[in-house]
Parts: structure tokens; sequence; C-alpha cells
């Protein structure tokens, strides 16, 4: 089987998706290719995109949540949004690449690829079995105007939201957000702690911004390593934010228990070493903390699904989240040092994680692809 992962660069976690799937057809000796869709018109094009995201995300966050808002409004299925004909202009590139490289099905962990396959089926182009995956505990605007074969959702309890906006529930599979297998695996925190050269006998913070380093970080890391007073470690991984990583290396020079990481391929093994995780709350990190099974506090969203994905995990007891970062910052260590609700947080994780959501969907594919070729 040969599968095509189309994302775009607008955040890391579309992308992380993407590489969870691949990751498991992978292993099941499949054929994976995984591209920027964008790339099909120009590197360019395919920076650009990502870069009005990044942005206008970290850049104006307000900004950006009123345009959720607005998105939010007008998006309907009885209508098309100007993001379906935006994206229908990748339509003609798409098709001339199908047409040249065979694929039994196309994987979409993003609404652009999503809408550009939609254009194609409304105007007769061929294309084999596709299936989009949600990121985030939400529906977000415009994916009810797309028309895909399978929706991967990541929770049963969203799938009344689905089905209100017109989405078949047929259509609706809850496997969950595929993160990597990584993220899945048994980890020893000792061992974790020693790997990384951190003491195992002291608690550590870890700090996430998300692939784009968003928030005041600096900010929120200076008070809560200013209220620390057992020798207690930080981590703090600022993504790709080459300023904000710059900035906290000046800041915490002089202290040797701050740690500061850029982009990263080890935070399956942070996570694992940490004892106390505070991320904003993006759907992939919020997810592999899930299945990590750490305990989590949920800083500042970016305004918009990030904002409906705190309210999911907090509303289930399956996080923490306060307006203000000294109540963050205690909330943190009450996890720490209060064995009752920090083990109370982390059985309610472990009831609704779903690990195995790459392997399911490698599965799905499997089944439906064998299906189609029988009957062709």
């Amino acid at each position: 089987m040969k599968v095509l992962i189309l994302s775009s660069a607008t955040g890391g976690g579309h992308n992380a998706a993407g590489a969870a799937v691949q990751e498991a057809l992978l292993d099941a000796g499949h054929e994976a290719v995984m591209m920027d869709m964008f790339l099909l018109a120009s590197a360019r094009t395919a920076r650009f995109v990502g870069q009005c995201y990044v942005r206008v995300a970290r850049g104006i966050p307000r900004v950006f949540g009123m345009l959720y808002r607005f998105a939010g409004f007008i998006s309907s299925s009885r209508r098309k949004s100007p993001i379906y004909y935006v994206n229908g202009l990748m339509a003609k590139k798409l098709n001339a690449y199908l047409a040249e490289n065979h694929y039994d099905a196309i994987v979409m962990p993003h609404l652009f690829p999503a809408e550009t396959i939609t254009y194609m089926k409304r105007h007769g182009m061929t294309l084999p079995l596709t299936v989009a995956v949600a990121t985030d505990y939400t529906c977000i605007p415009f994916f009810e105007e797309t028309e895909c074969d399978y929706y991967i959702i990541p929770h049963e309890e969203l799938s009344e939201e689905y089905i209100r906006k017109k989405i078949p529930a047929g259509k609706l599979l809850p496997y969950g957000i595929p993160v990597k297998k990584a993220f899945c695996e048994k980890a020893e925190q000792t061992l974790a702690k020693e790997s990384l050269r951190l003491p195992p006998d002291k608690p550590m913070y870890l700090i996430m911004s998300g692939s784009m380093g968003f928030g005041k970080i600096h900010i929120f890391a200076y008070e809560l390593v200013r209220s620390l007073k057992n020798g207690e470690h930080v981590v703090i991984i600022c993504g790709n934010n080459k300023k904000l990583k710059r900035h906290l290396k000046r800041l915490f020079f002089h202290t040797p228990n701050v740690h500061i990481m850029g982009y990263t391929a080890n935070v399956a093994d942070y996570m694992a070493a940490c004892d106390v995780i505070y991320t904003k709350p993006g759907g992939l990190t919020t997810t592999e903390a899930l299945n990590r099974n750490i305990p989590i506090v949920h800083t500042a969203p970016i305004p918009g699904c990030e904002t409906k994905n705190r309210e999911f995990f907090v509303s289930r007891g399956m996080s923490i989240a306060a307006e203000h970062i000294h109540t963050q910052i205690k909330q943190g260590k009450l996890l720490v040092e209060d064995a009752g609700i920090r083990n109370g947080m982390l059985s309610v994780q472990k009831k609704n994680a779903l690990p195995d959501s790459a392997g399911k969907i490698c599965r799905l594919l499997e089944t439906q692809t064998a299906k189609e070729n029988e009957s062709a």
C-alpha cells in the first residue's frame, strides 16, 4: 500500500500528526510519502502560507482569535467559504501530481488539503481513499464543508459536535489524535532523568511553548524559577523560536538548574522525565502529554481551537488551568506535592488516552484499500 500524507507548515502539530501516521505505516511495511501540499506550487508558496499563520498567531494572537471567531460565525455546510476557493487553486497541481504518482490513499492532518480534495471531488477529478485527521478537540471552522471518506476525530464525546455540523456519523472514527509511538511506550522516570543528565532525586518542571515558541515564556519561567526553593530543575523547550531561546539563555545564564532547549527530537524523553508539564493547549503537545500520562498545567492558549482544547481537558480533570501566571505556577507545584490530586488526574488521563490512533488509521487504510482493490 502506498499512502500520501498531505499537510501544511502552519504550526508543528499537523506535521507531527502526519509523521505519526507515516511512522505506523512504515512500521507495517507500507510506503508513506509526507509533504507540504503547497510545495506542489513552490517552496516560496509553502513558506508564505506557513509564515503568515505563525506571524499572526504568535505576533498578534488577539487578531488571530478574532479571525477564528469570525470563521466560526460564517462557517456552514450549506455554502463554501473563501478558504475552500483559495485551496481549490491547488486542485490542478495536486491532480497532475496524482496522475504521475499512484497512491492508494491520502491522509490529511490539516484542513487545507481536505479543502483541496473536496474541490477536486466536486469537479470530477479522480481520487483514492481520502481520510482527514482532526488535530484539535473541537470541530474547527470550515471542516464541515469538506467531503472526505472518513474523519479521524480525537474523542468519541466530540462526535455530537461533528454531527451537528452535518458531517455524517458513519464517516466519524474516534481513534484519537495520532502521536508517535515514543509517547505511548512505558518509561521509567528515574531512567529518563539519568539519560538526560538530570538529578533523579529532584522534581523537574517542563515548560513547552509549542513549535512556534508562543507566549510570554520568559516571564513565566522567571516567576517559576524564582519560586523554587529546593533545587528543583526546569527544562524549557522553545521550539523553533530562536529569538526566545537566546533571550532565555541570557536570562538564566547563571542558573544551572534551568536548561534551555530549542527544537529537540527528544520531547518524549523530557516528558517522561518531568514531574509536571506547563504547556499551551495545542492539540498535539497536549495529546502527547496525555499518552505519556504526566500531570498537565495548561498555560495561555492561542485564542481559538486551543481555547477549546483547554476546555475539553480541564472539564474532564485531565489538566488544570488558570488565567494568571502565579496561579498556574501554584497549580504545578501542588501537583508535585499532593499525590492525591496528581494520581486523580493521571487516572482520568489513562481512561481517556487513545495511544493506538496511528495504528488504527493504518489498519483502516489497509482494510478499505483492500476492499477497493477487490471491487476494481
